[in-house]
């Protein structure tokens, strides 16, 4: 979703007129049973992909047959994804709502208690283990496979990378975690098994995204940037590879490095 704009760019002391892309963000909320859990700021697509991914990621449902309809309609001012979940969830969507701690604040969307933001995530009890030029091959190819970031140099990318099969998913978006459930949507869509390969970033490593890479199983992330000391805390106790300063040349592992096969060549 790319708008084109025009500009006045000031280059070396000179001024001139640009055209430049720009990525597209528009407010999406996420309802459940008719009552909204939350509004994201998005980039408008995949959307599908998004509400799934970020009901798997928060803890709202347990798998993608706990939502019994999911539709995606443009409302007045944004985009609504309306989901119905299976009796059992609804209850306990239900109650999380009636358990909420005071105002959503800025800084993990979709959290309004301490409790929530701090929730622990499951044991990762399985995983693959990679060589070091595996995750160079990993994070090169996400950074081939962003196009709206090459195009905007505005958005972050999320991907699945697997032995086997290579880069077998990306999803891109304006917010790093979007992208990231986008991606836990695609993949549950998918049937793939978040523990049979690694995700992928282009971004920083903050404690959402170490936790919701832990949701979905899968045993090690790799990032272009560096993480956040709370996130590797909970990279450790989750059992979570993180790999992060992932450069072209090489990269730096900060939990569970048991994983990674250091030996070049």
């Amino acid at each position: 979703m790319i708008t084109p704009a025009l500009g006045i760019a000031l280059r070396k002391g000179v001024a001139s007129p640009i055209s430049r892309d720009l990525p597209e963000e528009t407010p999406v909320a996420l309802v459940y049973d008719g009552s909204t859990e939350a509004v994201m700021l998005a980039t408008p697509k995949d959307l599908e992909d998004f509400a799934l991914g970020f009901s798997l990621t928060e803890g709202m449902i347990a798998s993608k047959n706990d939502i019994r309809s999911l539709e995606v309609l443009a409302v007045e001012g944004g985009m609504e994804a309306r989901m119905w979940l299976s009796p059992e969830r609804s209850r306990a969507a239900a109650a999380r709502r009636r358990s909420r701690m005071g105002p959503t604040g800025c800084g993990l969307c979709g959290v309004e208690s301490l409790a929530e933001a701090n929730r622990a995530v499951p044991k990762i009890q399985k995983g693959v283990s990679l060589t070091s030029a595996e995750v160079l091959a990993a994070r090169n190819a996400l950074d081939e496979a962003a196009r709206l970031g090459a195009a905007t140099r505005a958005t972050h990318a999320a991907g699945f990378w697997t032995t086997a099969g290579g880069l077998v998913l990306v999803r891109e978006d304006v917010g790093r975690h979007n992208a990231l459930d986008k991606l836990a949507g695609a993949m549950a869509l998918a049937g793939i098994d978040g523990s049979d390969g690694a995700v992928v970033l282009t971004s920083r490593v903050s404690l959402e995204m170490a936790q919701k890479t832990a949701m979905i199983s899968a045993s090690v992330l790799i990032a272009m940037s560096a993480p956040t000391a709370l996130a590797v805390r909970v990279a450790e106790q989750s059992g979570l590879t993180l790999v992060a300063v992932a450069r072209s040349d090489g990269f730096e592992v900060f939990t569970h490095p048991e994983r990674i096969d250091f030996s070049v060549g």
